[in-house]
């Protein structure tokens, strides 16, 4: 928003230098962006009379003109078709300086000399209008510097306004401001209106005003006017074009320049184009269309609201832009003004579907004043008496079906200290709001303020601690270290676990993804994981149920890598898993997972052959899970479940409860993904994981004795789980046994049919001492015995 000081002062001195008042403005929020000075380079460019102008002996489309500019005549070579004899304009003569840096100087032009020339708007920076000689206020002084006739030693601020702060978008937003951060008196007149009893009112004109849709327009106010057409004066033009608006005619210049100072959009109708000479405010039907004033033909939807004349034809896209059919125009000599107050999202919702935006839209998307308006629509008519020589209806049609109601908000002192950490007083709060129009009675924690009706940003007690904030200054208000009585800001259990998971498998060699958790319903149905949940309202068609396992995403991350030449990978996830919602719920049933798959080749030469994964990849990497985390009663148990490999997988048991499996995943899914050779994979509940039974962690002094190496191989049958086995062998000794691991398991008819060979490498290790011989053997006895007596296992030599 371009806010030019000298309208500023319109209503509060603002007489601090620039620097200070820009520190205001950014202080309050209205973030200066940048300080503009139009006519810095406008120098020696004075007041002038047109005397006579005469045609170009040399060419056709050029004049001569004589003019006056109090001391002193000269002649200058026009180009311009708007000059005529007695006209006021601004001359530049000979050493004057324009925007640009470009010095006038006497020159020769098609044979006749011209000193100096007469200036447009845009020759003076004053806009883009080139089409003609700007034409100054007739009342101007001869000779007078254009400077001060135009009031060029002006500042116009550029200023950012929140969205948040529709107040703010207007000048008497930015005074109050200002007057209330520089401790200066706000002078708001109240519009003087000239009427004319020889006017009818809209009422007795057989004007009416129907407001169909009082919800998404709660009032409306119609008032008639007879107009003369014609141009602004200079300095109306003059403030518009600062404010960044380019001046069309006194009518519509008028409207432009009260919604700029009072932020209040306006729009004028010719009376008499309207059919029916009425108003209904009415919602669009679906498909009807309106030719708006910018020439486009728009579609409109039934969420659309319009002002529609008597008859229903539509005139305009309310709050948004006028249609062409009852614009003004020249021949224009009867108005009715309008003057709404329109409900915002509907505004916005419009304006973004037709793609649409305009001054009007800006503000009432945002909220204006309701109860303002009035007074908003007396000012247009008292300028337009003053521009348009208007005669003015003595009243107005004011359809107010549903008052506003000012909110009142309770406000607590010790909340301002508290949440600002400052030490304010019942008064200091009060007097920070008052000047913005907040008005606040009571003491202490029992204060209550209402916030006036332009100001819709304002509805909670911490609104109106931020506004306090913005009166005493953030700069104003010191630093303080928070003093908790208890320990803050720590990581849960759940949180640190999740950490140690991720860490522990990044350090065995995986790479963790992130899949979404929309899935193709096929992607789920070989898992027999329950029935997904499924989206009302899928972002894509073929993606539209929640998962019930990581699997897929993890598989289908495989596959895209193997596809691009990278078929080696191991990668986990660890994410949220939907089921259907358990009774008496209506939200699917969460549960946060964590998963890997490892595809391709183990690659281990010259140290050893390369080989293809195997279930083991994915049991070490379960089993460095349950090292980070302490797990204490994790286990292996046989078959997995639909999905998984049938003979080489396993369910992951904790306590006795399942909470995942991992294996070999089954040939199908592999098949599908595109995927050559075997994939294993683990997956498991992670909640499961970090709430199950755990030793602490700590550290242990390595021993410096030697160890003892001992092997031993059982004959089983096929059911017994190798994992049993192993559970065994550390009970036997597990304050010396200090590894374990399986390291062959073989298959002959010797052995007799449905058993197995499986061999176990312990070794046991004294914190203390070298273990002795007899100690050893003892050892390996006692887990003998242990095995044979759990398993029915037979030692085999």
């Amino acid at each position: 928003m371009r806010a030019p000081l000298s309208w500023i002062r319109d209503f509060t001195p603002a007489d601090a230098p620039i620097d200070e008042l820009v520190a205001s403005l950014n202080q309050l929020g209205l973030e200066v962006e940048g300080v503009e000075e139009p006519g810095r380079e406008v120098l020696g460019v004075r007041v002038a009379r047109i005397l006579e102008v005469v045609p170009h002996p040399d060419a056709d489309r050029l004049q001569l003109a004589d003019v006056e500019f109090g001391d002193g005549t000269a002649r200058v070579v026009c180009g311009a078709p708007n000059i005529a004899p007695g006209m006021l304009v601004p001359f530049a003569p000979s050493g004057a300086s324009l925007p640009g840096g470009f010095t006038l100087e006497r020159r020769r032009i098609r044979g006749q000399e011209s000193d100096g020339m007469l200036c447009s708007a845009k020759e003076l920076g004053l806009g883009d209008d080139h089409r003609g000689i700007m034409e100054l206020d007739s009342a101007s002084p001869l000779g007078a510097d254009v400077r001060s006739v135009l009031d060029l030693d002006d500042v116009v601020f550029d200023l950012a306004v929140t969205p948040n702060r529709p107040d703010a978008m207007c000048i008497v937003g930015v005074a109050r401001e200002l007057a209330a951060q520089l401790g200066q008196p706000l002078t708001i007149p109240e519009p003087v209106v000239a009427t004319d009893q020889g006017v009818a009112s809209p009422a007795s004109l057989g004007v009416s005003i129907e407001i169909e849709a009082p919800d998404r327009c709660p009032r409306y106010l119609g008032w008639a006017a007879r107009v003369a057409m014609g141009p602004s004066p200079a300095w109306l033009q003059q403030r518009l074009v600062k404010a960044g608006l380019r001046p069309i005619s006194n009518i519509v210049d008028v409207t432009n320049y009260v919604l700029l100072e009072r932020n209040q959009p306006l729009h004028a109708f010719d009376l008499g184009r309207l059919a029916g000479r009425g108003i209904v405010v009415r919602l669009a039907e679906a498909g009807e269309r309106i030719t708006t004033l910018d020439e486009q033909e728009r579609v409109l939807d039934q969420a659309d609201l319009l002002i529609c004349d008597a008859e229903r034809h539509p005139q305009a896209i309310a709050g948004i832009m006028g249609g062409a059919t009852a614009e003004v125009s020249a021949d224009t000599t009867e108005i009715l003004l309008e003057a709404a107050y329109f409900e915002r999202m509907g505004i916005a919702r419009s304006s973004k579907r037709l793609k649409l935006r305009s001054e009007a839209s800006a503000r009432f998307e945002r909220g204006i004043d309701p109860d303002g308006m009035a007074a908003h629509a007396a000012r247009a008519m008292e300028l337009l008496v003053e521009v348009a020589d208007a005669r003015v209806a003595p009243d107005a049609v004011d359809d107010y079906p549903r008052p506003f109601t000012r909110p009142r908000i309770a406000l607590r002192t010790t909340k301002v200290n508290g949440v600002l950490g400052t030490d304010l007083t019942d008064t200091a709060v009060i007097e920070a709001l008052s000047p913005l129009g907040i008005e606040v009675a009571g003491a202490g924690d029992e204060l209550e303020a209402v916030p006036p009706s332009f100001r819709p940003d304002l509805e909670r007690e911490i609104d109106l601690v931020e506004e306090v904030a913005r009166r005493i200054g953030f700069d104003a208000i010191g630093r303080t270290v928070p003093k908790p009585r208890t320990q803050v800001g720590a990581l849960t259990r759940i949180q640190r676990d999740r950490r140690l998971v991720a860490d522990a498998l990044v350090g065995a060699g995986a790479l963790e993804t992130m899949t979404l958790p929309l899935v193709a319903p096929g992607a789920l149905e070989g898992l027999g994981l329950g029935t997904p949940v499924s989206l009302a309202n899928p972002l894509r068609a073929e993606e539209s149920v929640l998962r019930t396992t990581l699997l897929p995403g993890l598989v289908a991350a495989a596959a895209f890598n193997a596809a691009r030449g990278q078929p080696d990978v191991t990668l986990f996830e660890m994410g949220t898993v939907f089921f259907a919602p358990t009774p008496g719920s209506m939200l699917p049933d969460e549960h946060e997972m964590v998963g890997a798959v490892v595809a391709g080749t183990v690659r281990r030469r010259p140290v050893e052959d390369d080989r293809l994964v195997d279930v083991y990849d994915a049991t070490d990497l379960v089993q460095v899970i349950a090292d980070a985390l302490g797990c204490t009663e994790l286990e292996f148990t046989a078959g997995a479940g639909p999905g998984w490999h049938p003979l080489r997988a396993a369910r992951i048991t904790v306590a006795g409860e399942a909470v995942g499996a991992v294996g070999e995943l089954a040939p199908q899914i592999v098949v599908a993904a595109g995927l050559g050779g075997p994939v294993v994979a683990f997956e498991a509940d992670l909640g499961a994981l970090s709430a199950s039974p755990r030793h602490v962690l700590g550290f242990t002094v390595p021993s410096p004795f030697p160890p003892s190496a001992v092997d031993l191989a059982f004959v089983v049958e096929e059911s017994v789980p190798a994992g049993a086995i192993a559970a065994t062998l550390r009970a036997t000794s597990a304050d010396l046994l200090e590894d374990l691991r399986i390291f062959d398991e073989f298959r002959a008819d010797a052995l007799g049919a449905g058993r197995r060979s499986l061999a176990f490498s312990l070794r046991y290790r004294a914190p203390d001492r070298t273990l002795t011989d007899a100690e050893v053997g003892e050892l390996r006895q006692r887990a003998i015995d242990a095995v044979l007596a759990a398993h029915g296992a037979t030692l085999r030599s």
